[in-house]
């Protein structure tokens, strides 16, 4: 009787085996780190428009998108998925350092600027975020709004009443990789000595940065265009503040779509990259809150931005990625000592 179980679950197993695999074969396999409330509408819009089906398989927030990247390096001698799409850009760029991307030019990435693609077409940057300041208006005049970095430490507002995101982790991080590449170590070095010793106070995501100013329990804060447009969206009283305007720019974050080498199905993961990439699907993006620099021309608007345009800091992406990998560990010595 034993063996007679044993057998018909050895027998289930396999045809539950074939019955999977038969699946996969004629699925597109994405993994996905966007939030899935933006990006699933995406996916069975390309459903529905292509007949094409699509598994995707999406990150945790708390892995800040490195989930999904250990498991495509994890990965390596069997790739399961065909196309990695990410919120942002320095993990994507690790992955083609570590050469698990094949690299595919896109017909429509051809309005994209050259600073926000691969020129060998290993990636391609679209649908892009911005580093803002969030400003709560019941609580500061507009004379005491922030409109650079350097009114962080140095504005009228005590440092007791800024917050900002733990720089160790997601666009912050990124942000401050950013600044090593324009400022220089030494200047970048200063500066978030001077965060650390500070009263400034460090939270744990820019959600939360949003969320203390949408209370009132700090007057700005540092954090992500969508983080900041959801909070006008829902009637906060807060205001969005683009920094350093009229000199230094600010980060410019954008989505990335990539090939994952030796992925399977090749052929539909080129065709989602193009409609990922298509003047469409970026209006669609704007529309549902997602992207607020277009990167390229679009009809539609980000509903909570005063202004169409951004002056982004004028720096390559992959020098961005170099002081990421550079000065992590610095930081992470420095704010967890």
């Amino acid at each position: 009787m034993t063996l007679k179980i044993c057998l018909r679950t050895f027998f289930l197993l396999i045809l539950f085996c074939l019955v999977a695999c038969t699946s996969r074969n004629d699925a597109l396999i994405v993994y996905v780190s966007v939030d899935q409330n933006y990006a699933e509408p995406v996916l069975k819009k390309f459903e529905q428009q292509t007949g094409i089906r699509v598994l995707a398989v999406y990150d945790l927030e708390a892995s800040k998108t490195t989930g999904l990247v250990n498991r495509i390096l994890a990965e390596k001698k069997n790739p399961q998925a065909a196309v990695f799409w990410s919120g942002e850009f320095v993990q994507t760029i690790a992955l083609k350092q570590a050469q698990q991307l094949e690299p595919y030019l896109s017909p429509n990435a051809a309005e994209i600027p050259p600073q926000f693609k691969d020129p060998a077409g290993y990636w391609t940057g679209f649908a892009g975020r911005a580093r803002v300041f969030i400003v709560n208006t019941e609580i500061l005049e507009p004379h005491q709004y922030p409109g650079s970095l350097s009114d962080m430490l140095n504005g009228p507002v005590p440092t007791k009443e800024i917050g900002i995101a733990l720089p160790l982790f997601g666009t912050t991080l990124t942000q401050a990789a950013a600044l090593y590449t324009i400022w220089g170590a030494e200047k970048t070095d200063l500066f978030f000595k001077q965060i650390e010793e500070s009263d400034i106070q460090i939270l744990n995501g820019n959600s939360s940065v949003r969320d203390y100013v949408s209370q009132g329990k700090l007057s700005f804060g540092l954090t992500d265009t969508d983080d900041a447009c959801s909070a006008i969206e829902k009637g906060k009283p807060v205001r969005m503040i683009i920094p350093d305007q009229d000199s230094l720019g600010t980060l410019v974050i954008p989505n990335t779509v990539a090939l994952i080498k030796g992925g399977p199905n090749p052929e539909l993961g080129k065709k989602f990259i193009d409609y990922l990439l298509h003047p469409t699907t970026l209006n669609d993006l704007i529309a549902s809150g997602w992207c607020h620099v277009p990167l390229r021309k679009a009809d539609e608007s980000p509903s909570c931005m005063e202004t169409d345009t951004i002056l982004a800091f004028k720096v390559n992406l992959d020098s961005i990625y170099t002081n990421y990998v550079r000065h992590r560990k610095a930081l992470k010595q420095q704010f967890l000592k």
